[in-house]
């Protein structure tokens, strides 16, 4: 059979998607070589993947500083600086790993910029996998990022068709100077605008589907939308959360730390009347400093299908992992966006009847019961939604996708 060469940011939101295509295309017979974050590689390796070996450790020590500003432009500058910043690291393993394995197709985070970059310039096949929306501008949708509530007819297309325009300017401006260093250190041309990075790849492997996705026409063939990939390591439930009581509402925070603990401290607050019981999981805004209430427990991290399946509402931040998760399960969500892509994600959480947003700038204890409250009623929404979801496609979808390239190394090898 083949050999894929894979590699991952340390995020774990851009890891755990990727998981169940890996294991599908090992369980078809390939090779599969992943990079990823040191701390998840024993929990991949017990998953069934054998050959996973962490990143190099200097990528770790440049963490994610968006949350330290507010304006959203300043946010945008910021996070895209921090991980260019890992690109030297990423290329200069990519590239040793590539020359000792030669693998015949190459799988990259959209985030990893380093292997992107040290991808396209070996000159094999690759796709470069997103495990949030798609992002790029067509007349149909609504300049991503922003989390505007689509508008129908010509008034809508004229809004999307000039604000996307000034989308594509501002991420230019702020990605193309970091990625055509990294270009120029691999030897290759630079590229004039964010669309031609995008384009690069010879797939685009997005893990998702409608109808978190919008329905739109005419998209670049390269672009393959596989369904959700939900994982997360295996672990058993806890008692507690076995227990008879109240359903469960589950509050979450960033896996990569954003600031967002200021939700939890909302959550606890807005729900300590209700008839639920409430689970904050704070990742790595552990050790955050909470309000205690007699329906609450806070954990760093609980496997969350064990709560989901005892849960009459989540409560996030509108990450892509939690969201899919919920909305694949059935469970309403009340989301608060703070930054990233999650106010489109909340935004499609709303627009597809699987729960309502409540902007991060408007957050109070009061507003966020109402949510909840709303959210929890939008039930049989979250439930239609998830059938939806479910149907997009998954891991087999994933392989099939990344197996076709397989037929690009073939016509590489012929002309060769």
């Amino acid at each position: 059979m083949s050999t894929f060469y894979a590699y991952t940011s340390p995020a774990s939101g851009h890891l755990f998607p990727m998981v169940p295509g890996f294991l599908a295309l090992q369980d078809r017979g390939h090779t599969v070589h992943l990079r990823t974050a040191p701390k998840h590689v024993d929990a991949v390796r017990a998953a069934g993947l054998r050959d996973v070996v962490g990143v190099d450790p200097r990528i770790l020590g440049i963490p994610a500083t968006d949350y330290e500003v507010s304006n959203p432009r300043e946010r945008l500058t910021r996070g895209l600086e921090d991980l260019m910043k890992r690109g030297p690291y990423e290329m200069a393993q990519f590239r040793d790993d590539v020359a000792a394995l030669q693998p015949d197709v190459l799988l990259t985070d959209m985030n990893a910029y380093g292997a992107v970059v040290a991808a396209e310039a070996t000159g094999l096949p690759w796709a470069s996998i997103q495990p949030t929306l798609l992002a790029y501008p067509t007349d149909e949708v609504p300049p991503f990022g922003f989390g505007l509530k689509p508008i129908a007819g010509p008034v809508g297309r004229m809004r999307n068709r000039l604000m996307n325009r000034l989308m594509v300017s501002v991420y230019s401006k702020a990605m193309m100077p970091g990625i055509n260093r990294l270009r120029a250190d691999a030897g290759l041309a630079p590229l004039p605008d964010a669309i031609e990075h995008v384009i690069r790849p010879d797939r685009l492997i997005v893990l998702t589907g409608e109808p978190l996705e919008y329905p739109r026409t005419g998209l670049p063939d390269m672009f393959r939308h596989v369904g959700p990939q939900i994982w997360e390591p295996e672990e058993d439930a806890p008692g507690w959360l076995l227990e008879d009581g109240d359903p469960w509402v589950l509050v979450t925070c960033s896996t990569e730390y954003q600031g967002d603990e200021t939700l939890a401290r909302a959550a606890i607050e807005a729900l300590r009347d209700e008839p639920v019981r409430v689970v904050v999981t704070l990742a790595d805004a552990h050790g955050a400093d909470l309000p205690t209430a007699p329906n609450a427990r806070v954990e760093r991290f609980v496997p969350h299908g064990h709560v989901l399946d005892r849960a009459a509402a989540v409560v996030c931040h509108g990450g892509m992992g939690i969201v899919q998760k919920s909305v694949t399960a059935g469970v309403p969500l009340a989301v608060v966006p703070f930054g990233r892509d999650q106010p489109e994600v909340a935004r499609r959480v709303s627009e597809c009847g699987a729960g309502v947003m409540l902007p991060s700038k408007k957050l109070t204890p009061e507003r966020l019961r109402v949510a909840v409250r709303e959210a929890i009623a939008r039930r049989p929404g979250a439930e239609a939604a998830g059938a939806r979801l479910r149907a997009s496609g998954g891991p087999d979808r994933f392989a099939d996708e990344a197996e076709e390239l397989l037929g690009d190394r073939a016509a590489l090898s012929a002309v060769a």
